[in-house]
């Protein structure tokens, strides 16, 4: 993350000319990785920043969390993909299922102790979509044949089938995380699909959309962490 910022200010010192670049995060900043905390600590210093407009999504796995602070007893799924992490990153053991619902409302309490206040208040301030000009911005995806607007929470971070297998129009170009197929993002004519897989990949991308073109960035980090889970 901190190499595709590095890449994105540089390419931008070139080329914003006195205009404040908007940037939009499309979800997903915790979960499957070590460093959950670290990463929200970047987003909490990069809302400071007053020389960029910055737009933070809310993903599948920040709902989950979420969700899991709400109701740490149905927390069980959200540990199998990826929760534990979360928890470690923040100093705190995940319980294991075995251990009953006291466990999970014990791990909960100690992660609200543990969480800084500003990252909470980062989770629960998320935005679901964002459209600037010709784009929209979602996590997930659309609902086909439903206004921008009307769509619903659940498609916005969930969707797959039903709108990657859809050619579009969408009453926008769509860009996209969340269903990824490997290394280099998805370019079509109606979508641009942003996820390259990095917690098994390596490769964090990110796209500049300026006067109708648009550029990719990409970070790559072979480390042994990514090339565990790429062959697990």
């Amino acid at each position: 993350m901190k190499d595709l910022l590095a890449a994105i200010a540089a390419d931008s010192a070139g080329r914003a000319r006195g205009r404040r670049p908007i940037l939009i995060f499309l979800g997903d900043y915790v979960d499957r990785g070590p460093q959950s905390a670290k990463v929200m600590d970047a987003m909490v210093w990069l809302r400071r920043r007053t020389d960029l407009e910055i737009h933070f999504l809310k993903g599948n796995h920040e709902q989950a969390l979420l969700a899991f602070l709400d109701e740490p007893e149905r927390g069980g799924p959200w540990l199998g993909f990826g929760g534990a992490e979360t928890l470690l990153s923040y100093g705190v053991l995940p319980p294991g299922a075995e251990q009953g619902p006291d466990a999970y409302v014990r791990a909960r309490d100690e992660l609200l102790e543990r969480m800084p206040a500003a990252h909470l208040r980062i989770l629960q301030q998320l935005e679901l979509i964002v459209t600037v000009g010709d784009y929209a911005f979602v996590h997930a995806g659309v609902r086909p044949g439903q206004a921008l607007e009307a769509q619903e929470e659940n498609d916005l971070l969930w969707i797959r089938r039903g709108f990657v297998d859809q050619p579009g129009p969408f009453g926008k170009v769509i860009v996209h995380g969340h269903t990824w197929l490997g290394e280099r993002p998805q370019v079509v004519e109606h979508r641009l699909g942003l996820d390259t897989g990095a917690y098994a990949t390596g490769v964090l991308t990110a796209a500049r959309l300026e006067d109708g073109e648009i550029e990719i960035l990409q970070a790559h980090r072979a480390d042994v962490w990514a090339r565990e889970k790429a062959v697990a």
